[in-house]
């Protein structure tokens, strides 16, 4: 039996490298949401909106670390390297706290780190998968199967 590594998409074949891409994505929005709820829900507040307002800081360390973990347990799982996993799972810490540095000099309103987060994350990924893409783009091995 033969096993495809290409997603279909419509009548579109999904690259692994996209495909990679996109996984990460989902995996980060599912922890993204989840750490806002509890933060949401710790602080008391109505909206997200008021929790940036207000604890601006924590707020972005939430979406931060939300983001990581469950894409770094996605990449364990799909058997990637400890190194690709180290760099990868090294954006988004670094990325907010080059954020946050500018929050806390008064660049960038606290406010609104956690809104550019959200916009640059994906760019921040995209660095180490474009400097290797023969990386990203290999078929999936999961650690597991």
């Amino acid at each position: 039996m033969t096993h495809s590594h290409t997603l279909r998409v419509g009548k579109h074949h999904l690259s692994p490298f996209w495909r990679h891409v996109m996984q990460m994505l989902a995996v980060m929005m599912a922890g993204m949401f989840v750490g806002a709820a509890v933060l949401v829900t710790l602080v008391d507040a109505k909206t997200w909106d008021e929790v940036t307002t207000q604890y601006g800081t924590q707020a972005l360390v939430v979406m931060a670390v939300g983001m990581t973990v469950p894409m770094t347990a996605w990449m364990l799982y799909r058997g990637m390297s400890r190194r690709a996993i180290r760099e990868m799972s090294a954006t988004m810490p670094i990325l907010a706290f080059m954020l946050l540095a500018l929050g806390w000099v008064g660049v960038v309103p606290l406010s609104d780190v956690s809104l550019l987060m959200h916009g640059l994350m994906m760019p921040a990924m995209l660095v180490p998968m474009l400097l290797r893409p023969g990386l990203y783009s290999a078929p999936i091995h999961h650690a597991h199967a």
